[in-house]
Order: C-alpha cells, then sequence, then structure tokens
C-alpha cells in the first residue's frame, strides 16, 4: 500500500538523489498547523510512507530539513528548511510532492 503523500529530491548541484533529508507532513488549519508524520528520504532521495493512505480534502504542508542536509556536507545554504503547501482534493488517492534543491534555490510541482 502506497502512503497518500510521497515525495522526491534532488540535489540540483550534485545531479544526485538528496538521501538523508528529513520530512515532515503537516494538516494545515488556519494558523495552526498538526503534524501527521515524519520520514527521511532514501537513496534515491524517495520518502514512500510519508503518512497514511488517505487523507481527508485540506490543506497540508510538507517540510524538508534542507539546513540539516547542507550541513552535513559541509555547504552553506541560505534555507535552512523548505516549506511546500498544498491542496489535498476529495477523491484522489495520492499525491507526489517533489522537490528539486540548491543551496541557495528550490523548485517543486504536483508531481504523479
Amino acid at each position: 500500500m502506497t502512503s497518500h503523500i510521497t515525495t522526491h529530491v534532488l540535489d540540483a548541484v550534485s545531479g544526485l538523489p538528496a538521501d538523508g533529508i528529513a520530512v515532515a507532513l503537516w494538516r494545515v488549519v488556519g494558523d495552526q498547523a498538526d503534524r501527521l508524520a515524519t520520514a527521511t528520504t532514501d537513496s534515491d532521495g524517495r520518502a514512500r510512507d510519508l503518512g497514511p493512505s488517505a487523507l481527508d480534502p485540506g490543506t497540508y504542508r510538507v517540510t524538508f530539513a534542507t539546513g540539516d542536509y547542507f550541513a552535513a556536507r559541509g555547504v552553506a545554504t541560505f534555507y535552512p528548511s523548505v516549506t511546500i503547501d498544498f491542496f489535498v482534493e476529495a477523491g484522489r488517492d495520492h499525491y507526489h510532492v517533489p522537490c528539486l534543491l540548491s543551496p541557495f534555490a528550490y523548485s517543486t510541482y504536483r508531481g504523479s
């Protein structure tokens, strides 16, 4: 069974998967965020088990501990963490939230 939320982090500078990044999934309601799950990216830069098999519709957040990742490699970074908010729709069984990462920039998109 695949979790409702998965992610894949690629290090744009090295051209390799970003392994060992701590990732957290949050449910966001108003100004409050409740942590639902945590994971760590594997050797392929993926977190395949981030959360349950289903989520209620609403706003969610994925955070990546990018500062720790770059510090472990002796690389200075402008972003100590990356936060991506997104909306879960009723009836969708999977969301993939990838992140392309460098020390001074990041990008994301709605994956499949």
